[in-house]
């Protein structure tokens, strides 16, 4: 039996250690956005289906050598793989579908050795169960989760700050050598256990075992069933039910990860805490009838999925991270303890675990392809959410109605029922209220892979400094004045007290060569002069349209204008040395801050294409994270000069606070650029954060997460 659990337990530490170690691996070819990690979970699900399926099939095969030779000659094919460390030829020129490309290079790379892992928790209890017709298999499910969660546990804390990311996939690779061993010793060692003979009158159904069940009661088998009827396949209600409900949890936790990650940075740390929340729940709801209290349960989902509902609906006014993270992480561990609490309740005998186990995978896999493919194709904002709220009610609506909490009375009286009816009807209406009013307040709406983009409209047209504004999320990326005789005043964060505006106005000579990493709404722009260069660097489309159709900065501007479409990293290092006067690198006031644009690898980049008195500006306006140690850090290693300017809001004219960093070369040209400033907004002081430099093969955002 040990065997047995340290070879699932192994399998599934891998399996989900391999998730952020792949992901963090090539987040920055694809700009850093949250999206890359949605897409990351698509492929490992629609992946875990495949492997689930391959589990089913081959456990159904009756001939045991047979099994073990085909399964020992994929571990062995998969070892040809090794290590799971992607080429550059994978890198993007900025012209490919996005996802496409991660799933392609995903399924190269990690692909037959994540479908391996996958097979072994449904496979090795069939195995068990062949052997053993007096053990029940699915404490083994609890015990893989618990691996699955441990693996996300320690990679922020323990992997993450400790190693690079090219030792990390040397070291999984090398575990992963140790597990296809112990793999092959847990395949030998079952095919020589003797099986028991099943009775003729009880080898019936489409089992892909053939063994039965424990005697009743033991482990998570819950009460006494005759074996005759574990022995009968559910039916098709059942499928579709275990399809639904662990959909409707994939949903939620997916959504939940997008909301949390669109607006903070696109980290492990972030994607890992849904995922944990989530593999949490199955732990709870296997281990054993006694830890699902239904009638509990039941009422606090309703809470939970209310609360997230009600967040969403103030979303403007609720924005704190000490607010949105409990209410959000304990409103998916509720819903989703109900739904997989469900599920387990109505798991079948361990004679169809794995028809079970594929149907459970397969619904997680609609979740993932209805978060990472449909809602960006057919949503023009983030819906899935609310949509994954009133799906997880309805669900378990049709849980209730088939088997109530009562069966003495009938399922329209049954309270719990009406409770979740009453639920249902209130999220319909948050969801239906929600949607009218980001319709009201925009001019426009769309959405693709990067995020979803709205145009507002100002509260009242006539006042003097009326803007409208480009928004990703719930983060601003620029405003223009509406009055045309203020429509080229930069505003919001590029004011020209601002760390760009005192970097761009300091310049006086002709011809400037300005480089911009960021487009927004091309305020910058407005600084242009005639004879000037300015060259956008941008990885998303629709703000390249949104910005030459819905504001005027780049047509009214007297500067020669081009915009480089791709990740701007990506496309500097294409580039020979542009000598630009001022670069500014205008990426991290939110929606999911590109890490890799911060490394030292990065600042070398930037100062390859600077002319040697050229100004850098950092723009590091971020409410959840303090970018300055970091910037500081780069440029001390490369023995440059940094001046803080912090500039403060002016609400009556659109501006922003702001906080940017100048670094250059002369401590002194930095004290001249700012001296017109107040002192109060200058500052040469050091960042009291004590961190390690960030490379491209190191950083933690972690240890950046303001305090306030």
């Amino acid at each position: 039996m040990i065997l047995y659990a340290l070879t699932i337990f192994l399998g599934a530490f891998l399996l989900f250690q391999v998730q952020p170690v792949i992901a963090k691996m090539i987040l920055p070819w694809f700009g850093g956005s949250a999206s890359v990690w949605t897409t990351c979970m698509l492929f490992f699900q629609l992946v875990l289906v495949l492997g689930y399926a391959y589990s089913h099939m081959l456990a159904g095969t009756r001939n045991r050598r047979r099994q073990n030779f085909i399964h020992l000659g994929i571990l062995v094919l998969s070892l040809a793989t090794l290590p799971i460390i992607p080429g550059a030829r994978w890198q993007p020129s900025g012209q490919e579908n996005p996802i496409l490309r991660i799933l392609l290079l995903l399924g190269t790379t990690v692909g037959l050795p994540y479908f391996v892992l996958s097979t072994t928790g449904p496979l090795i209890q069939a195995w068990y169960v062949r052997a053993r017709h007096s053990a029940f298999p699915y404490r083994f499910f609890a015990l893989s989760n618990l691996a699955s969660m441990l693996a996300l546990l320690t990679y922020p804390v323990l992997v993450e700050p400790q190693l690079t990311t090219r030792h990390q996939g040397q070291i999984w690779s090398a575990a992963y050598v140790i597990f296809v061993g112990l793999c092959a010793a847990t395949a030998f060692a079952s095919s020589r256990e003797k099986t028991e003979v099943v009775p003729a009158n009880l080898q019936n159904g489409n089992s892909s075992i053939e063994a039965l069940t424990a005697p009743a009661g033991v482990g998570a088998g819950g009460p006494v069933q005759e074996i005759a009827s574990e022995a009968t396949l559910p039916g098709g209600a059942t499928h579709a039910l275990w399809i639904a409900l662990a959909m409707c949890a994939s949903i939620l936790f997916l959504a939940v990860t997008n909301f949390l990650s669109q607006d903070i940075a696109s980290i492990p740390f972030l994607w890992i805490l849904p995922l944990s929340v989530y593999l949490l729940t199955f732990i709870v709801c296997f281990s054993g009838d006694r830890w699902y209290g239904r009638r509990w349960i039941l009422r606090l989902a309703a809470l939970g999925l209310a609360g997230m509902a009600y967040v969403l609906l103030r979303e403007k006014t609720v924005r704190d991270l000490i607010v949105l993270l409990p209410v959000f992480l304990g409103g998916l561990f509720l819903a989703c303890l109900a739904c997989h609490g469900e599920l387990a309740r109505l798991k079948p005998a361990p004679k169809f675990l794995t028809r079970f186990y594929l149907c459970v995978a397969l619904g997680g896999a609609l979740g993932g392809i209805f978060v990472g493919v449909v809602a960006p194709l057919v949503f023009n904002s983030f819906y899935e959410l609310p949509v994954g709220i009133i799906l997880s009610a309805l669900t378990v609506f049709l849980v209730l109605i088939r088997e109530p909490m009562d069966a003495r009375q009938r399922w329209w009286l049954e309270p719990h029922w009406i409770l979740f009816l009453i639920l249902s009807s209130a999220l319909l209406c948050s969801f239906i209220i929600r949607w009218s009013r980001l319709r009201e307040d925009s001019a426009l709406m769309v959405r693709n892979f990067y995020g979803a983009l709205r145009i507002t409209n100002p509260d009242d047209p006539n006042d003097p400094y009326a803007v409208k504004s480009l928004i990703n999320g719930r983060i601003t990326h620029g405003e223009q004045y509406l009055d045309p005789n203020k429509r080229d005043e930069p505003n919001t964060y590029y004011s020209k007290l601002s760390g760009v505006g005192v970097a761009l106005l300091s310049r006086k000579n002709f011809g400037r060569r300005i480089g911009v990493i960021g487009l927004g709404t091309g305020t910058v722009a407005a600084y242009g002069r005639r004879g000037d260069l300015i060259e956008y660097y941008e990885i998303n489309p629709l703000v390249v349209r949104l910005a030459n159709t819905q504001f005027s900065f780049l047509r009214d501007t007297p500067a020669e204008v081009r915009i480089v479409l791709g990740d701007a990293r990506l496309s500097l290092e294409r580039q020979p040395p542009q000598r630009f006067d001022v670069l500014v690198v205008d990426a991290f006031t939110g929606d999911s801050i590109p890490v890799h644009l911060l490394t030292l690898e990065a600042f070398k980049l930037y100062f390859r294409h600077l002319k040697a008195d050229g100004t850098l500006a950092v723009h590091i306006s971020n409410k959840y994270l303090d970018l300055q140690p970091v910037v500081e850090r780069a440029a001390n290693a490369l023995g440059k000069k940094t001046i803080f300017v912090d500039n403060e809001e002016n609400t009556d004219q659109e501006i922003f606070s702001s906080s940017w960093i100048l670094v250059e070369s002369s401590e002194g040209s930095l004290e001249e650029k700012t001296k017109e400033l107040s002192p109060d907004d200058v500052s040469t002081s050091p960042s009291e954060r004590h961190i390690r430099l960030w490379t491209d093969d190191y950083s933690n955002l972690f240890q950046v997460l303001k305090h306030n």
